[in-house]
């Protein structure tokens, strides 16, 4: 009887480099999020039953409970990053919001998260500081390996605001997608989110703006904001022990009881009976 490997990771943060010639065919999943960076060989990466050809400079973004597993066809050095939840917990605020940002418009397909072409020497010269870091006792050690790891996380986050519009399946324009990023860039700022001020932004007329919306991405402007705001609540629910207080100023709800009624709405539960639960439900 075959049965699927579960990977746990007993520390806020682990680095690993590999060399291999042919890595186990059967796939596994994780409790934590992994990074892999490509440093030489080619061969196919899975995610998810999904597939895709690697080479030198990719980088994959995994998720836990993704299922996943590499073929080899040359052989192979990889360079793995690999974080549970605590660690994202005691990061700076700003920190956080770029995960939040991998987590909500990523599409957990296959495939290299730098799109940006002048990223990926930038990411390997990253990588390599990392493996200096790893195999050597220089004071701050801890301290620098963390700065380096945000720095790597940071420039995928990048990347994916570039790409994220294109998740959407139903922006037909650019317009659309332009909306879009917008939203994602200023979900942190309720104020930048009204109907009026988004036209201004794009020089259309503030009545036609929602009309627009839903008829290029299939759901209204206000439901695709509401909706993004409850995927972003769910993570800080799941990887952060943030007071919901703070979220609910955070995202412009008029106090707990509102965000309450919305996450539930959409989730069926209140936000403690969730982060009690942390998502099984």
């Amino acid at each position: 009887m075959s049965y699927m490997q579960t990977l746990h990771l007993y520390q806020p943060f682990e680095l690993e480099y590999r060399e291999v010639t042919e890595y186990v065919a059967r796939e596994y999943k994780n409790t934590f999020f992994e990074l892999i960076f490509v440093l030489a060989g080619k061969g196919i990466q899975t995610i998810n039953k999904h597939q895709l050809p690697y080479a030198p400079d990719k980088l994959f973004l995994v998720f836990p409970q993704d299922t996943h597993g590499f073929e080899i066809h040359e052989p192979t050095r990889f360079f793995f990053i690999r974080f549970n939840s605590s660690y994202i917990t005691y990061q700076p605020e700003e920190w956080v919001r770029k995960m939040e940002l991998i987590f909500n418009t990523h599409n957990h397909l296959p495939g290299c998260l730098l799109k940006n072409v002048a990223d990926k020497p930038l990411v390997r010269s990253l990588i390599e500081a990392l493996q200096r870091e790893a195999r050597n006792e220089y004071p701050n050690k801890n301290e620098v390996v963390k700065q380096l790891m945000n720095t790597v996380i940071t420039v995928a986050a990048r990347n994916i605001t570039l790409q994220a519009p294109l998740l959407v399946q139903h922006a037909t324009d650019g317009t659309a997608a332009a909306l879009i990023n917008y939203i994602h860039k200023n979900i942190y700022q309720p104020d930048y989110l009204k109907a009026d001020v988004i036209a201004t932004h794009f020089n259309v007329a503030a009545n036609y703006i929602s009309e627009y919306f839903k008829k290029q991405v299939g759901e209204s402007l206000q439901q695709y904001i509401t909706t993004y705001k409850v995927k972003i609540l769910e993570t800080r629910l799941l990887h952060t022990n943030m007071q919901l207080v703070s979220m609910a100023e955070e995202f412009g709800f008029t106090d707990i009881s509102h965000m309450n009624r919305i996450f539930k709405k959409y989730k069926g539960v209140s936000p403690s009976e969730f982060r009690r639960n942390r998502g099984a439900v």
